[in-house]
């Protein structure tokens, strides 16, 4: 497997740890990690704390350039916000653990010119079948049901 993508299942790993989702994200720049993180809504009663989000804002503050010549990625089928964030910053292709438990704005990305690269990852679908079955009162309230 990927050393990114289970750099990201590491995070989702974190995050259901913390009492959260487990969806994890990690932003990589010229094949190094520059931000990781993980969905942490519920850690810190956050409204955005999404993994894609929570990498994003570990990253810091970086030039345009940066983030047009990197990767994001992520467990979970990006949602609609985490999708605009990645447009906005113009991040060229994400990774995407799976999207059978969730789909994202997938189509969306694609007609903004994101390339999206599906992993199909047995491990990032337990993780949110089992958090979903356990806790679907928290999971509809991650998106926004």
């Amino acid at each position: 497997m990927d050393e990114f993508m289970l750099a990201a299942i590491e995070e989702a790993k974190k995050g259901l740890a913390e009492g959260g989702i487990p969806i994890g994200s990690v932003l990589v720049h010229e094949g190094k990690i520059i931000g990781r993180g993980h969905n942490r809504r519920v850690q810190k009663g956050s409204a955005i704390l999404h993994g894609e989000m929570d990498a994003l804002e570990h990253a810091g503050r970086q030039p345009a350039s940066v983030y047009r010549n990197s990767v994001l990625y992520t467990t979970l089928s990006p949602c609609s916000m985490c999708s605009g964030a990645i447009a906005l910053y113009g991040i060229p292709k994400v990774v995407i653990g799976e999207n059978l438990t969730f789909m994202g704005e997938e189509a969306w990305l694609e007609s903004k010119g994101v390339k999206l690269e599906h992993a199909h990852d047995a491990t990032c679908k337990q993780l949110m079948e089992e958090f979903i079955e356990a806790n679907p009162d928290l999971w509809n309230e991650d998106i926004g049901e």
